[in-house]
């Protein structure tokens, strides 16, 4: 049976920032020296700390886990601007800081990714291990690419979810056909029921709002994610149909972090939630060296 999360919430100074908590280290004092290192979980573009319930669920075993809904998407504050990779940093940091968490095995899915490699370079300090989950982004927009963002809008499938739908069947159809519900499991039924709520004039969209989407895409054109050596044991997992499926995606991995695997496992982008047993295994298996497995 899959581990209960709690649902907390921790004001970083900006924002009130919602977050999920397993296997909580205040909960047994005997059980907290038990422990491994904590980890942090941090969803991709327009998801939310739901999509890792499989995987949290079997690092609770050995670790306090925690997943964020970022700012701007899911149950967290969706302030009008500050959607630049500098202030979610410091979002994560104040978390950190709440949680007494001096450093953490930290993964992130597509642009957490990115954002976890620019946050790796500057403060390793911060990391036991990294997992990037298929990253994205990782290059900086060209400047004259902004005018294209209305299409990425309209045509991205991880954005068609925002809405607006005239009811939940409506959306709910609209997620079976996209990729990161293939196969439409109940963790996946779940991941999308937690995605989306009524919005005042009773249609239906997504929690992920339009300013975060705007200040995201915006960053996109002024941070690079690859630009300094990272020195944190690194595992980069790709999956055969996501997006780093080229030996030449990969070169800017292998020149800046010396210390990386690299896995490649069957799925698509969204591989924990299409092959969700596969990712969890390997991740489990990598922060966990001497695991006797799950």
């Amino acid at each position: 049976m899959p581990a209960i999360p709690v649902r907390k919430t921790v004001h970083t100074g900006t924002v009130e920032l919602s977050y999920l908590e397993w296997n909580p280290a205040n909960s047994n004092e005997q059980n907290h020296q038990s422990l491994g290192c904590p980890v942090l979980l941090l969803h991709g573009l327009a998801d939310h700390a739901g999509v890792w319930q499989s995987l949290a669920s079997v690092l609770a075993s050995q670790h306090s886990v925690v997943a964020p809904d970022l700012r701007g998407h899911g149950n967290s504050s969706k302030p009008s601007d500050g959607y630049d990779c500098d202030q979610i940093l410091a979002d994560l940091t104040a978390l950190m800081n709440h949680l007494e968490w001096e450093s953490a095995h930290i993964i992130g899915h597509s642009w957490s990714a990115k954002l976890m490699c620019i946050w790796a370079h500057y403060n390793p300090e911060r990391f036991d291990r990294l997992v990037l989950v298929d990253p994205a982004f990782t290059t900086k927009f060209p400047e004259w690419t902004r005018i294209t963002f209305p299409l990425f809008y309209r045509l991205l499938p991880f954005l068609k979810m925002m809405g607006p739908f005239k009811s939940y069947e409506n959306a709910e159809n609209q997620a079976k056909a996209l990729k990161q519900y293939k196969g439409w499991s109940e963790q996946q039924q779940r991941v999308f029921h937690d995605s989306i709520e009524q919005k005042p004039d009773g249609s239906w969209g997504s929690k992920f709002c339009v300013a975060a989407r705007d200040g995201v895409f915006e960053d996109f054109t002024q941070v690079d994610g690859l630009t300094g050596i990272i020195n944190v044991p690194t595992l980069l997992l790709r999956s055969t149909a996501g997006l780093n499926r080229s030996s030449a995606q990969l070169k800017g991995y292998k020149r800046r972090i010396p210390q990386l695997t690299i896995e490649t496992i069957p799925g698509n982008h969204w591989v924990f939630l299409v092959e969700p047993d596969l990712v969890n295994r390997r991740v489990f298996d990598f922060l966990d060296d001497n695991s006797r497995g799950i």
